[in-house]
């Protein structure tokens, strides 16, 4: 029993761990002061270690010399050099017309402004001298590359520094090889040239009504015959419906005259009138030129058997004479009465003539 108590104690002594040792904690104020000393020491170290770490990670990466042509010679040390950027001693410099933008080069917008300028101020120059050309003045047509670079010279500088300037210019040298025609001659001198698609926007505007006239004579000509027959088809049909409405209402007038002569003379002077009489006092000066109205008016009067028309010896001289031959008052009024007044007889002209001449000279004016 004993032996067995005994097995039992020593196994269960053995399942737990030994207890540490007396001296792991330090046991007086001296060795607490040298536990924290050491435990400061170690943190410091370690903080140390990690800002240098940290510093060196912050600092810019040096540029890939430019000369370094493939991958296998960059390394992670290194950033690689940018485009349209020179890298020298790890250093980065942009080429003209570029400026350093962070780790890249961009485009100076000053420069790239100033070459567009450039550009539209030779095109001008050069598609304003071909128009003359086609337009028949005395220009030039190509311009070599001499021409437009001391063109240039003579330009703007917009701000900008020789250095800057200078490639303002190239760029625009390039550009109006991109949109001119070009060519080079025998002594291999490259030569400019405005094309046909932008050279008639700067042509005046009476050049290009010459040469569409030019262009297009015939087909004007013919365009132009036929406004100028249609136009006088209708003159002449204004005019004959004219002469018509104004022949009716000089005849109607005619009318109205000779049936109030023929009305109220009363048996005294004469029932006629002589027919330049009346023209000359119906007419205006103007009108009394135009002979064909009155052609117009004369003929209405032979239609109408209300009138006679007969010539009359009248002071010596032979001249026509009007009388109306309808009996009672047929006025255009509508006022229509049935008299029973007979129509004098005709007699030559005397002195009692000369007093009925009189009165148809009033009635006339009235």
């Amino acid at each position: 029993m004993s032996s067995t108590h005994r097995r039992r104690s020593g196994g269960a002594t053995s399942s737990f761990p030994p207890p540490p040792p007396s001296n792991l904690f330090p046991s007086s104020k001296s060795d607490l002061f040298q536990l924290l000393a050491v435990v400061a020491t170690a943190s410091a170290v370690a903080y140390s270690f990690n800002f240098i770490f940290a510093y060196y990670n912050k600092l810019p990466k040096p540029f890939c010399h430019s000369n370094v042509d493939f991958d296998f010679f960059i390394t992670d040390d290194c950033e690689p050099c940018p485009s349209y950027g020179v890298c020298h001693d790890g250093k980065l410099e942009c080429v003209s017309g570029y400026r350093k933008h962070g780790k890249q080069c961009v485009e100076d917008g000053e420069i790239n402004e100033a070459a567009m300028r450039l550009t539209k101020l030779v095109e001008a120059n050069l598609c304003e001298a071909y128009a003359q050309h086609l337009c028949g003045g005395p220009s030039v047509v190509w311009a070599s590359e001499n021409e437009v670079w001391n063109l240039l010279d003579q330009m703007e500088k917009y701000g900008l520094d020789e250095s800057s300037f200078n490639y303002a210019k190239e760029r625009a040298i390039g550009s109006i090889g991109s949109t001119m025609e070009t060519k080079i001659d025998d002594k291999r001198v490259k030569g400019f040239k405005c094309p046909e698609s932008l050279v008639e926007h700067y042509k005046p505007f009476s050049c290009q009504v010459q040469q569409y006239i030019t262009e297009h004579a015939l087909l004007l000509i013919s365009v132009c015959a036929l406004f100028g027959g249609c136009m006088l088809i209708l003159l002449k049909v204004l005019r004959s419906y004219y002469l018509s409405v104004k022949a009716e209402e000089l005849y109607g007038k005619v009318c109205n005259i000779l049936e109030e002569i023929s009305r109220s003379i009363g048996g005294e002077g004469e029932p006629w009138v002589v027919a330049s009489w009346l023209r000359d006092h119906l007419l205006s000066p103007k009108e009394r030129k135009d002979p064909l109205l009155w052609k117009k008016v004369e003929e209405l009067i032979q239609e109408d058997t209300r009138v006679d028309q007969y010539p009359r010896l009248v002071k010596g001289e032979s001249k026509v004479v009007w009388e109306w031959q309808v009996e009672g008052h047929l006025s255009s009024s509508g006022k229509r009465k049935k008299g029973s007044r007979s129509i004098p007889d005709r007699i030559s002209l005397s002195s009692p003539q000369q007093n009925g001449a009189v009165k148809v000279a009033a009635a006339i004016v009235n």
